[in-house]
């Protein structure tokens, strides 16, 4: 059985939600939290593990595939269904997404790289701008 610095995907999302984050919820010196959002072309619900942080109350989270072109599809769900859940160890919560914007942006962004400093770098790779993502409760 992998330990939990190797989780990955829907295993990462399996293990998870079997243990009630006892396994995945901390990972490589950081915290994951599952998004389950409404796919926006299929309807079907689609789990992600994410990192995360908390700021006043709210789950944040950095939309960077890595650096990639194109934002990743659990964001672009976000934008056509703002209305998802997030699993916090045992606790699976409704919560609305927004983008952070301006100067709130900032300040989350710094926030999220001093956990995983790979996002200045994958900023680098790309052209659009990361978004940072905000969950507030539903």
């Amino acid at each position: 059985m992998p330990g939990d610095d190797d989780l990955f995907g829907q295993e990462h999302v399996r293990r998870y939600r079997e243990t009630n984050g006892e396994h995945g919820y901390t990972w490589r010196g950081t915290t994951i939290l599952l998004l389950t959002t409404t796919g926006r072309a299929s309807g079907q619900e689609r789990t992600t593990p994410l990192i995360h942080r908390t700021d006043d109350g709210h789950w944040v989270v950095v939309a960077s595939k890595g650096g990639a072109p194109d934002h990743p599809d659990w964001f672009k769900n976000l934008q056509a269904h703002p209305q998802a859940t997030v699993q916090v160890k045992e606790e699976v919560i409704p919560v609305r997404a927004r983008a952070a914007e301006g100067e709130e942006r900032e300040r989350l962004w710094r926030l999220m790289t001093e956990v995983w400093p790979a996002y200045d770098d994958y900023q680098k790779k790309t052209d659009r701008q990361i978004p940072v993502v905000v969950f507030e409760r539903a």
